[in-house]
């Protein structure tokens, strides 16, 4: 899509009250400015003003968490100097008593706050003792820096020159109430590393794109950053906070947990302009909260070792360790961790780790025990045991080292049984990590199979062990000795016998390509506000509430990160293409087309739009980087999908297909922008029907005088029976299946929408209609609706002969973000099989009994994890940095759009 796009935020309106606030004067000197969330009401309003009530007649959101222990102990924050990069503050405010200094990265010749966002952001932090809403560290120096401009606009180069001075200014804590997807803006990740590597404190906002999956915000999904999200006074998640997984590692690994951990961020008094109090809510809220404890706590160590005990790994283990898990005990709707992370920041109990810390530091892993059987907390690890034959399990964990910056692994990770445990004898586990941890952490990813002994398992049962690896880091100043650290974690598994094969699902996860870094669209058309296709599309992040339907179901579903030709297709009732814009291999055509033919295996295939008039028209020029930005596919590559599904004669088309009900069998399903069905073979059950349509000339879809197929539904081959194993179920008609079936034959089914499945931007859920799929697909199951006579055509269905097949667009280069043709956008998987697949797929000869330096090649977590410590000066720091990168903070309030702004590199 022309040059490759830089951060795209996703939340660029900063400082102003959202649409939902009501209209209430931000110069009112009163607290009681509220924020009202789109669909709440005056229940949900009054539950949360008296939610904040309770948490006391305390004047800041520092007292509710009990800084005022801290306070009277003659901690505030003395001595510990805190950077804040924001809008800046204006240099008399009331109540500030110690601003340092204030800098202007911006183009704007002032270095006041004209939006109040830093103002508020700073007194959540540092405001004074005796102001109307105190903050957490009323004794700090604290240091402004505008990075900002009044019209809310910022760029990644003036980030890179206040990172630049708050090294070499030796700040300690660094609050960043900003963030966006783009985990692949190289200058300012590597920046951010450079950061923390300095020993600079740095926390920032998790993003406000929630209740969404996957909707991390970058830099506070990096390992080395205090990733926040937001409660309320409820310790209730809250409903704007950003949540995991981190989407770096995909396709080939597993995302880490974020955030670390939570605070209050909804409905906070903080600091206004012209003095007096506001109420604030969004992680840029929740944010400084967590600055603000984290300088108040950097003040509870002695002054004499505090930078020597003090970096961004000890901080880190000191808050996560010290978190509150909250919702325990509060059902299946508890919070996950992928919601909450470590929990909810506890004052008290990270003071006495800190006050207790080893000088030479220590190391640990995030999370600190691993129990997989703990629902719903641990979701979805918990939901669903391991057995032989799946695909292995993944879990990425986070090496937090704090004995240094850099870091190693002395001794490699093990397993150990436990002592009194005889399930565990049936696991066969191994490991990825960091080769080097740095800046202060690594990865440590595990791959868990169930052996062959466990393949006869009569029952469900748990594993337990232990992990154990030894971290090692250079010695200190004045030391001699390398500081070593031994880490030991229990991890509990569930295990069951292997399920029965239609019941087992495979769901490929390899076929999906994503922002960043290229233009690939929203699949639905009307989501104008956040128009990327950058949350994921896995079955744990954007696609969580049908992995739970289908789980709730009584099917197993394995995530396959590799090409289809790295499973044994026998053991799998069906295996589902949803909204895939990756292109299909040769080999990977040939494969399916022989699992279907011959080994029984069905496809489900849910589309998306495509249109190249439409995407054309989506593209927009950006006026701050002078480039302009195209789509590289539509919402899925239909194109590609075309030569996967032509041996069996069917095809998608480039009418885009948009109405609320569209009746197929029993189910009313909405179709929010789905492809229509081109072509199918003879003998297929094809649904057809009036369905509106959407074009590049209009904005809302419309009726023609042309029917559309829909959906479309087929059994392969020659039928004499349904496949070995599986039994039929009687058809509508009350005979058994089609009497020409054979054991070798498996079905498709074909829908142009994923939207209805897609928890982001759903119109309404259709997971009935994919029960009616999967029991036509892995049980031959007739009487759904869906195989009815009424559609079953003796002829082949095609589009009129003036509507050729989509092709790909012209002049954009598809190529250079596809894996399968060659490309390296940065997040791309691996073309051959890996320890994320059976190991009968392995490359012959490999055992991968250390998986780290294949997993360092791959996105097992994130392209920067484990990179060499960069020989990188203030001076030469910028020299990576060839564009200039629009940034913005995550603004108060927890939603909603603004001007999107990208840039070319």
């Amino acid at each position: 899509g022309g040059p490759r796009p830089g951060r795209l935020t996703t939340r660029p309106t900063i400082g102003m009250k959202p649409p939902w606030f009501e209209g209430r004067d931000d110069d009112d000197d009163n607290d009681e400015e509220e924020e009202v969330e789109f669909g709440s009401n005056a229940t949900a309003r009054r539950r949360r003003l008296q939610a904040r009530a309770a948490a006391g007649a305390r004047r800041s959101v520092a007292e509710a968490l009990d800084a005022e222990k801290l306070w009277k102990r003659g901690h505030t924050g003395e001595g510990v100097r805190v950077a804040i990069f924001d809008t800046g503050v204006d240099a008399n405010h009331a109540h500030f008593k110690n601003v340092k200094e204030r800098t202007n990265w911006t183009h704007e010749k002032t270095l006041s706050d004209g939006l109040g966002h830093g103002t508020f952001v700073a007194g959540v932090v540092a405001a004074a003792a005796d102001a109307q809403c105190p903050g957490f560290a009323p004794d700090a120096e604290i240091h402004t820096f505008r990075v900002f401009t009044n019209d809310q606009v910022s760029y990644t180069s003036w980030f890179l020159d206040a990172f630049n001075y708050a090294i070499a200014t030796e700040m300690h804590v660094l609050n960043l109430s900003i963030g966006g997807p783009d985990y692949l803006d190289r200058p300012f990740v590597e920046k951010v590393g450079e950061i923390t590597a300095n020993g600079i404190l740095l926390v920032s906002a998790i993003g406000n794109d929630g209740p969404l999956w996957g909707t991390l915000n970058n830099p506070a999904d990096q390992m080395d950053v205090l990733g926040v999200g937001g409660i309320d006074y409820n310790d209730k998640i809250a409903s704007f906070s950003s949540r995991g997984m981190s989407t770096w590692e995909l396709p080939n690994g597993y995302g880490r947990v974020k955030p670390d951990v939570v605070a209050y961020g909804r409905d906070v008094s903080g600091s206004k302009i012209n003095g007096g109090c506001r109420s604030l809510s969004g992680t840029s809220v929740a944010s400084p909260v967590v600055a603000g404890a984290v300088t108040l706590l950097a003040s509870v160590v002695p002054k004499e070792r505090r930078w020597d005990v003090l970096n961004p790994a000890s901080m880190k283990q000191a808050l996560v360790e010290g978190a509150t898990r909250i919702g325990d005990g509060g059902g299946p709707n508890a919070p996950k961790i992928y919601e909450q992370g470590a929990g909810k920041i506890d004052l008290e109990n990270a003071g006495r780790i800190l006050s207790s810390y080893p000088t030479k530091g220590r190391a640990s892993l995030v999370p600190g025990t691993l129990d997989f059987t703990d629902c719903p907390y641990m979701w979805p690890h918990c939901t669903q045991p391991l057995y032989h034959g799946a695909m292995p399990f993944m879990f990425n964990a986070t090496i937090v080292n704090g004995m240094g910056a850099v870091g190693w692994i002395e001794k490699p990770p093990t397993f150990t049984r436990a002592s009194d445990d005889d399930l565990s004898e049936h696991l066969d586990v191994r490991f990825a990590h960091s080769e080097t941890l740095w800046p202060w952490t690594g990865f440590l990813a595990m791959y868990v199979r169930v052996k062959a002994s466990g393949k006869e398992l009569a029952s469900p049962g748990i594993a337990r062990g232990t992990i154990a690896f030894t971290v090692a880091s250079p010695p200190g100043a004045g030391e001699r000795e390398v500081r070593t650290s031994d880490v030991a974690v229990p991890v509990t598994f569930h295990i069951a016998p292997t399920p029965p094969r239609e019941r087992r699902l495979l769901w490929s996860q390899y076929h999906s390509v994503r922002y960043p870094p290229g233009y690939v669209p929203r699949d639905n058309l009307d989501a104008k506000a956040d128009i990327l296709d950058w949350h994921g599309d896995h079955p744990h992040t954007n696609f969580h509430a049908t992995y739970d339907w289908l789980r709730n179901n009584g099917y197993f579903l394995e995530v396959l990160g590799s090409p289809l030709t790295c499973f044994d297709a026998s053991q799998y009732g069906a295996i589902l293409l949803v909204d895939p814009e990756e292109e299909f291999s040769e080999e990977e055509i040939s494969k399916l087309t022989t699992d279907v033919n011959e080994n029984g295996l069905s496809v489900a295939v849910f589309g998306e739009w495509y249109n190249v008039p439409i995407m054309e028209k989506m593209k927009f020029f950006d006026d701050n980087t002078h480039n302009t930005w195209t789509p590289i596919t539509g919402g899925a590559n239909v194109p590609a999908l075309n030569d996967l599904l032509k041996p069996f004669g069917y095809a998608f088309g480039d009418r885009v297909l948009q109405q609320a009900v569209v009746p197929i069998g029993g189910s009313r399903l909405n179709v929010q922008a789905g492809a229509n069905v081109a072509r199918a073979p003879a003998g297929a059950w094809t649904h057809v029907g009036d369905v509106s349509e959407r074009d590049a000339r209009h904005e809302k879809p419309r009726r023609t005088n042309r029917k559309s197929a829909v959906a479309s539904f087929f059994q392969v081959g020659e039928f004499t029976g349904p496949p070995q194993g599986l039994n039929p179920k009687p058809t509508a008609e009350g005979s058994s299946a089609s009497p020409n079936a054979t054991a070798k034959s498996g079905r498709l089914a074909l829908f142009g929408d994923s939207g209805c499945l897609d928890s982001s931007h759903q119109g309404a859920p259709c997971h009935d209609f994919l029960g009616s799929i999967l029991r036509f697909l892995t049980e031959n199951d007739r009487s759904t609706g869906l195989t009815d006579a009424n559609t079953k055509r003796g002829e082949a269905y095609a589009t009129p002969a003036d509507e050729p097949l989509p092709s790909r667009r012209v002049g954009v280069d598809f190529d250079a973000y596809s894996t399968t043709r060659g490309g390296k956008p940065g997040n791309e998987g691996s073309t051959t099989c890996g320890p994320n697949d059976p190991m009968e797929f392995w490359p012959a000869g490999e055992t991968f009994e250390s998986v780290s330096a294949w997993s360092s090649k791959r996105a097992t977590s994130g392209r920067f994890s484990g990179r060499t410590p960069p020989a990188r000066t203030v001076k030469d720091a910028r020299d990576d940095s060839p564009a200039e990168v629009p940034r913005a903070l995550i603004r108060a309030g927890g939603g909603g759009g603004g001007d999107v702004r990208v840039r070319a590199t």
